[in-house]
């Protein structure tokens, strides 16, 4: 299975349900492999409005090879604003992956924004 063609690598993202919308900065001015570095997750409504108090589960894998990241990475801290700390992550080879982040705000509702990434 090769990586699609088709694959999008925007840094902002509707989740799945257009719940929300999400996009991600990264602590390296490049995305760093066997490195420990830190996110930040911004997470807002669809027409702009930051989402406080969210609960944000974290999760990554490799399509192509059938595994996850080497670490656990979590939100550490709620940085106001919509913006959330991810502690934690490292990416262990270069290739495709893909980035999950479990979103529950307003009330409970919960909604995945997914990013692809291709690293080097």
């Amino acid at each position: 299975m090769g990586v699609p063609a088709d694959l999008d690598y925007s840094t902002t993202r509707l989740s799945a349900a257009g719940l929300y919308q999400a996009s991600f900065t990264v602590s390296e001015p490049v995305i760093p492999i066997n490195k420990l570095h830190t996110w930040t997750l911004h997470v807002e409504t669809p027409d702009g409005r930051p989402i406080e108090d969210a609960t944000i589960a974290v999760d990554g894998d490799m399509p192509q090879h059938g595994h996850g990241l080497p670490t656990r990475p979590q939100v550490t801290q709620n940085l106001g604003g919509g913006d959330y700390l991810v502690e934690g992550m490292k990416f262990q080879m270069g290739g495709w992956w893909v980035m999950d982040f479990d979103i529950t705000a307003a009330g409970g509702k919960t909604d995945r924004a997914s990013f692809n990434l291709l690293l080097k």
